[in-house]
């Protein structure tokens, strides 16, 4: 199955970050098998960023210009950025919510794949504004303070919008459970494999890309001072922008070992390629993990920091040598081993070629296929055609699918009083969902006239909120599973109708619970008058769209006076199956109606009631 991806990511596209690394080669394969890729953003580039705006301007009048190359991944930025960070190592988005908005309306995409989504970031607002299903990507193992700490709460909610959540390492699972829980797959990342060219001479080479912090070149320097002069071996310190390199003071004896290169002497690649040893050195403020595994795709013998996913990557030391953080002894004897003892470089060499199928890109684009097929497959069908073209012929109704009567505890609406008014806003078919019972509905449908009565219940579950069972005939018990509830309603012939799914002001299970029983809900309520936040009805549209759950309204009316603030039109119906079908073609109905009147006259009513 084909999909269309969008790959978000928070790095200036210029900057040659890890993530960005991996959204290249990601797109690249996944391009490769026939998917539609989007690359989504910021730029350092003012012209990128006129050509993005550009582009997304243009998509009002033609959604496709996107996929203008096939098989190859479009790159579109979004915003400038604004370095925030000593070296520029992570920016600020600026001006990007409104462009990402407009672009991610005006085309229809089946995945969004957000990388590192924490605000402020593209990535963030791109989870924001997605109306495809979400994918996390997470790959940093170093723990974000404001993240974690200050904004935790604000930030779970916004990883709640995920549909799937990836790991890079399992590093990078762990610290994301112990503070956002979830169920997190490990996919790590791949490196391309390129043919070995040691030196003819044989001397044993030492190369160091200095793709992390600053202080990993100081810390391998001061390891190379303590190397003897016997056995011979040299070094290369692999500079991406040699011009731009800060100043390296070196021994003569140093220099006379140690040379500087930069992509106008080879790629990094051909570097790792001709290694015998490739070092990383970081203290954990800006590792690259990715590194340590080109290292191993050129056949180097990696000599890393005891970080966690710098272990993970050597597996715990079964393909390189270690040492602690910031010991330069302790690197410097590691090295001293390996240059000295030729049989302890064959033996790792072995070990590293053993394990190069496992480091090809294409392991991650099938790791990412089948999830993005394993989500997918959550999505509802299309329903029963031939009884959609029956029901065609049949005439309108309105239909309220949420209402209570003083059968509810916290209602005093008597039965008749709530028939004849949804009798004089127009109703044709009501549902009432009084909490935990049933006895105020089956009283409704023997008393009602010229309207249609659905027998219902809204059940509250253990810790999982509430969900509606319509077209049943015996009270489901309170304080059951979410499951073991929607397993009572099927037991009963009834339809799963989840009401207010993303109201915090509401008891509603929250987003990982939805997840686990997305086959079994039959429809949702995408508009509930009675939410005091929009963004919340918003939210379960939604999740209505990506899911393809048919999606219903209703009043939750607690007084007579709140009926017909939402009605649905649809074609009517008989039973439990024409129903569901025509609720799928349905159109909803709202009227404008103060929540705070309605809400004031409830607690009146009920307060009378005692």
């Amino acid at each position: 199955m084909a999909f269309s991806i969008a790959q978000v990511t928070p790095w200036p596209w210029e900057q040659h970050h890890e993530v960005n690394r991996f959204v290249e080669r990601l797109s690249d394969e996944l391009c490769a098998r026939g998917h539609r890729t989007v690359v989504i953003a910021p730029s350092d580039s003012r012209e990128l960023v006129r050509e993005g705006r550009a582009m997304v301007e243009e998509m009002r009048s033609d959604g496709d210009v996107l996929w203008a190359e096939p098989g190859c991944a479009t790159v579109v930025a979004v915003g400038q950025s604004l370095p925030f960070r000593r070296g520029g190592s992570l920016s600020l988005p600026l001006d990007v919510s409104r462009t990402l908005e407009d672009l991610l309306d005006r085309v229809e995409l089946d995945f969004v794949q957000v990388h590192e989504p924490f605000a402020p970031s593209a990535a963030s607002a791109a989870l924001r504004h997605s109306r495809a299903l979400n994918v996390g990507t997470f790959h940093s193992t170093t723990e974000r303070f404001i993240s974690t700490q200050v904004a935790r709460k604000v930030v779970e909610r916004l990883l709640g919008r995920l549909d799937g959540r990836t790991a890079s390492f399992a590093a990078t699972r762990d610290l994301m459970q112990r503070y956002f829980p979830g169920d997190y797959r490990v996919i790590p990342p791949g490196a391309d494999l390129i043919p070995r060219s040691p030196p003819a001479d044989g001397v044993p080479e030492i190369v160091f890309s200095a793709e992390e912090e600053r202080g990993a070149l100081r810390l391998f320097l001061r390891a190379l001072r303590r190397l003897p002069v016997e056995p011979d071996w040299r070094a290369t310190v692999w500079l991406r922008e040699p011009s731009s390199a800060p100043a390296i003071s070196m021994s003569r004896r140093l220099r006379e070992r140690v040379s500087l290169a930069g992509p106008a002497d080879g790629s990094e690649a051909q570097h790792l390629a001709r290694a015998t040893i490739a070092v990383a050195a970081s203290s954990g403020a800006a590792p690259a993990p990715q590194l340590v595994l080109r290292a191993l795709a050129g056949g180097a013998v990696p000599v890393v920091t005891r970080l966690p996913q710098y272990e993970e990557a050597l597996r715990e030391g079964e393909l390189g040598l270690l040492f602690e953080p910031r010991d330069a002894i302790t690197l410097a004897a590691q090295l001293e081993r390996l240059v000295s003892e030729p049989a302890l470089v064959d033996e790792f060499t072995q070990r590293i070629e053993a394990v190069h199928p496992e480091l090809e890109w294409s392991r991650v684009a099938d790791g990412f296929e089948a999830l993005f097929e394993e989500i997918a497959a959550r999505r509802h069908g299309n329903g029963n055609a031939r009884l959609g073209r029956r029901l065609r012929e049949r005439d309108f109704i309105h239909v309220d699918l949420h209402m209570h009567t003083d059968h509810s505890p916290d209602c005093a609406t008597p039965v008749d009083t709530l028939l004849e008014t949804a009798k004089k806003v127009g109703l044709g078919a009501i549902a009432i969902t009084d909490h935990n019972e049933v006895s105020g509905a089956l009283e409704a449908r023997e008393r009602a006239k010229g309207i249609k009565v659905i027998v219902a219940e809204e059940v509250k579950t253990a810790d999982q909120g509430e969900v509606i069972g319509l077209f049943i005939e015996k009270k489901i018990p309170r304080g059951m599973t979410l499951q073991e509830t929607i397993a009572e309603i099927r037991r009963q012939g009834g339809l799963v109708y989840v009401p207010h799914p993303f109201d915090r002001m509401h008891a509603v299970p929250d987003y990982e619970h939805m997840l686990d029983v997305v086959a079994d809900i039959d429809a949702i309520e995408v508009f509930n008058p009675r939410v005091a936040f929009s963004a919340f009805n918003e939210e379960a549209a939604r999740f209505a769209a990506k899911y393809r759950i048919v999606a219903g309204a209703g009043s939750d009316s607690h007084v007579p006076q709140g009926l017909g603030s939402v009605k649905i039109r649809m074609r009517d119906f008989e039973g439990a199956e024409e129903f569901l079908e025509s609720l799928r073609e349905a159109d909803i109905v709202r009227k404008k109606q103060s929540l705070l009147y309605v809400q004031a006259l409830k607690f009146i009513q009920t307060r009378g009631k005692k």
